[in-house]
């Protein structure tokens, strides 16, 4: 083992143009708002500040994730040629749900039914038609992914699967030779790497909120435990905050 200290940075990805409608997302590849992408700088002013520098970054294949790393790149904080894209950290496919918003599908359904569908752990939600799967496998970017990459919906017990895999692959690795990582992610698939680095239990998982634009540090022991179950924001009182807006509309 490195005598060097392994870090591990987790970062949701500042607010989308689709976050601010609404929607349920998961794979409809948005750009960053215009907050989004002052979200992003700000985060990157954070890291510096702390005294971080990632010698690795990881991100998903969707745009969100992809700009708010070139705002990163932009401002200094990652280096270009550090980053790397892994579709396991996409966003969780809300299924038939994609594209809707939250509102109308709590009307139609109920709100118990909505909540089940959003918070809960081993409920996916109604599953795509084939038509609808069949053009998201074909559009960009997930034209060049395996198809498992694109099912027809995911629980979120699916995401911590996927995740875990790609954590265990490329980060375990690297923090075992006591590199500084950097990941950006998103709301569900970010819930799913804590679940898996700390162990939580089903009413811990529903009840993360994880908000955009706060990086959340992970420190490890020499067995690669985390020293701090679920880790500490770089500034906490503005995420516990952000977090508790969260929760008051219902969650990531």
């Amino acid at each position: 083992m490195s005598q060097l200290a392994p870090v591990l940075i987790l970062l949701r990805h500042g607010e989308s143009t689709a976050n601010a409608d609404g929607l349920f997302t998961g794979l409809i590849d948005v750009s960053l708002s215009e907050r989004g992408k002052a979200e992003a700088a700000r985060a990157g002013r954070l890291i510096a500040d702390a005294g971080y520098h990632a010698s690795s970054t990881y991100c998903s294949e969707q745009k969100r994730t992809i700009e708010t790393v070139a705002v990163l790149v932009a401002t200094g904080i990652v280096d270009a040629d550090s980053v790397h894209r892994d579709w396991r950290l996409n966003e969780r496919n809300y299924g038939g749900l994609t594209g809707r918003f939250k509102t109308d599908v709590a009307e139609e359904f109920g709100h118990e039914q909505f909540l089940e569908w959003r918070r809960s752990v081993d409920v996916a939600p109604p599953p795509m038609d084939e038509q609808m799967l069949s053009r998201f496998r074909q559009m960009p970017p997930y034209s060049g992914l395996p198809p498992e990459a694109v099912t027809p919906t995911e629980s979120l017990r699916d995401v911590e699967r996927r995740v875990g895999q790609f954590h265990r692959e490329q980060i375990v690795p690297r923090l075992a030779r006591g590199e500084q990582v950097l990941v950006v992610a998103h709301g569900n698939s970010l819930r799913g790497y804590c679940a898996d680095l700390d162990s939580l239990t089903d009413g811990e998982i529903r009840d993360l909120n994880i908000p955009t634009g706060h990086p959340l540090v992970y420190r490890f022991d020499d067995s690669l435990r985390p020293l701090q179950r679920g880790g500490t924001y770089i500034d906490v009182e503005a995420a516990e905050a952000a977090a508790d807006e969260l929760r008051r509309v219902g969650g990531t």
